[in-house]
């Protein structure tokens, strides 16, 4: 593993926390007066980052932890909460239309309901999984927040134009758009300069081994 890259990418604990917090703040914008496109926006937002957020646990976060806790009751239950938020999120999308929630009134109390789940489920990971991944994990977390990287780019790549226009959307016109663009075009753009500075350390290690 690549010990330039373990030292400049955040380990896996901190990643999952900070994508707590982002889809935390999605929920946190998302009212039931909010205009009909936006609150399309904010569910659209919400529910990739959930569904990425979700499979990386599950291909990367919870096998590992299986492999040091067995038995935990918060462990076993994640995944069948995944599941549960499936499910929640394919009922919203079947209820959006091209300018928004075809129901507000059903969006928003199953949007409500997602995010009661959500909350529940982020409560558990951050006071039971998390605190025992870092003492548990405590040498592979930078490995593990790496494995995790890369495999967020190999997911986001196809939803990037999607992810990006919806995280711009879900922000009141003005200012705060300006900034969500912004933050939007920096994840991008660091997220391809993580990838070529990490390929060009692996060749630049290779060319010296063979000489």
């Amino acid at each position: 593993m690549n010990p330039v890259a373990e030292r400049i990418t955040p380990s896996i604990t901190t990643m999952i926390k900070m994508d707590h917090s982002q889809v935390l703040a999605v929920f946190h914008r998302y009212k039931p007066d909010v205009m009909p496109a936006r609150k399309r926006a904010l569910v659209t937002n919400a529910c990739l980052s959930i569904e990425i957020h979700a499979q990386l646990e599950e291909e990367i976060f919870y096998p590992a932890l299986r492999e040091v806790l067995s038995g935990d009751e918060v462990l076993e239950k994640s995944e069948p909460e995944h599941a549960q938020m499936r499910t929640l999120i394919g009922e919203l999308r079947g209820m959006m239309g091209p300018d928004g929630p075809t129901d507000e009134a059903s969006c928003d109390e199953k949007f409500f309901e997602l995010m009661r789940l959500v909350m529940h489920h982020v409560a558990d990971e951050e006071t039971r999984l998390l605190p025992a991944a870092e003492r548990l994990l405590r040498d592979q977390l930078g490995r593990l927040g790496i494995e995790m990287t890369k495999r967020r780019m190999e997911l986001m790549k196809p939803h990037a134009a999607e992810f990006a226009e919806s995280t711009v959307r879900s922000f009141p016109a003005g200012a705060a758009a300006g900034a969500a663009l912004l933050t939007a075009g920096a994840v991008a753009v660091g997220a391809m300069l993580f990838a070529r500075n990490t390929k060009r350390t692996s060749e630049n290690r290779m060319s010296r081994w063979r000489h």
